[in-house]
């Protein structure tokens, strides 16, 4: 069997380095916003290239507690409206409600899977104050594209990062330093993934960054001393010791995983079969390999009995989700033929050149 992922694998490298954090963890005593935490926050930000980082307890509240941020800064107020990719997974949609926002769905791109520019221009009003770009799958947005648009309306520029550590655009900068704020998910089967759940903002604005810093500690600067109403979302310290241990692995684990898309784009031959469009470079880091076929059901059916792991991302649309009933009115029909067709494939940086030449015979012969 040729799993989809196989986590325990991407994690056992780190095994004897993850035992002997913890057994120092343990003894120090300190286990809330210590020094790990710290020390994860400095080596993230220098590794996106930004000032500063500031660690959450998961992907949704990064997104969140930064247009919380802006808020407290005053550069945006409830009901603003924030542009949001129709095909991204519901968590994006829903950190903008919860922080009393409201989300506009931008249609997608049919190639790209990111957003249609012609789609952001044509949703652009008047209480339009936030773009939000999706780097899904692991491809960036077209950024050029979208600053341009953003400094021409005076628009701020978030990123949902959550699926694209690494991915470097075509100036060098990498994700989390292409906007005005961005934000990371650490869950364990990102690029980047902890042990458990987290996340991080990451931004050049340190007035931004102290706010979020409040916002995630209760709205407190100093113990006890309340300024603003915050919430409770701390990365934790024990996933921060897990994170810096693997941190220095991803440049090579998303230099492993572009070797194993090129194989998959080379070497899949077979007209049932749609591969995704790729550039070559680095500014996709695969997160998942998404393919698209009219024959999702039985092409999923042949791969189960082949034994070869396979997940959808994802099966329904955030507009026609239940939780999401003021959308469901509504009509994507890029985003909707996506969510039907799309078929990821075995992706990771433990798969052998033996399971890459498995899975990729048996999509040949389907």
């Amino acid at each position: 069997m040729i799993p989809f992922l196989d986590l325990h694998k991407v994690n056992k490298r780190f095994e004897s380095e993850f035992q002997e954090k913890f057994n120092t963890f343990l003894n120090s005593g300190s286990y809330i916003l210590g020094k790990e935490v710290k020390a994860f926050e400095e080596e993230f930000a220098a590794f996106c290239g930004v000032d500063h980082c500031i660690g959450v307890g998961n992907g949704l509240d990064a997104l969140r507690l930064i247009l919380e941020g802006y808020k407290v800064l005053n550069r945006l107020k409830s009901g603003d409206e924030v542009l949001v990719a129709s095909n991204t997974f519901i968590a994006t949609i829903v950190a903008i409600k919860q922080a009393g926002l409201t989300p506009v769905l931008v249609e997608a791109d049919a190639e790209s899977f990111n957003f249609s520019n012609q789609s952001i221009l044509e949703n652009i009003s008047e209480k339009t104050k936030v773009i939000m770009p999706v780097h899904l799958y692991g491809q960036l947005s077209p950024m050029d594209n979208i600053k341009e648009l953003a400094k021409e309306h005076d628009l701020l520029v978030i990123e949902d990062a959550a699926q694209a550590h690494g991915a470097e655009y075509s100036d060098g900068r990498l994700a989390g330093n292409l906007g005005d704020a961005a934000g990371f998910s650490f869950y364990p089967t990102k690029n980047l993934g902890a042990l458990g759940d987290g996340g991080a903002v990451t931004t050049n604005n340190a007035d931004l960054a102290n706010a979020i810093r409040m916002l995630r500690n209760y709205g407190a600067s100093t113990k006890y001393v309340n300024e603003i109403l915050g919430v409770n979302s701390r990365l934790d310290e024990l996933q921060a010791i897990m994170l810096r241990c693997k941190l220095p692995e991803l440049e090579a684990d998303n230099k492993k995983r572009i070797e194993i898309a090129k194989r998959y784009i080379s070497e899949i031959k077979n007209d049932r079969i749609l591969l995704p469009k790729f550039s070559g470079k680095d500014d996709h880091v695969f997160h998942l390999f998404v393919i698209c076929t009219k024959e999702r059901d039985e092409l999923m059916d042949y791969l189960k009995d082949k034994k070869v792991g396979c997940l959808i991302h994802y099966p329904i649309p955030p507009h026609k989700q239940e939780a999401l009933k003021e959308f469901n009115h509504l009509s994507f029909p890029v985003a909707e033929k996506i969510h039907d067709e799309v078929l990821s494939l075995p992706m990771s940086p433990v798969l052998s050149d033996e399971e890459v030449s498995r899975v990729i015979d048996v999509l040949n012969e389907f």
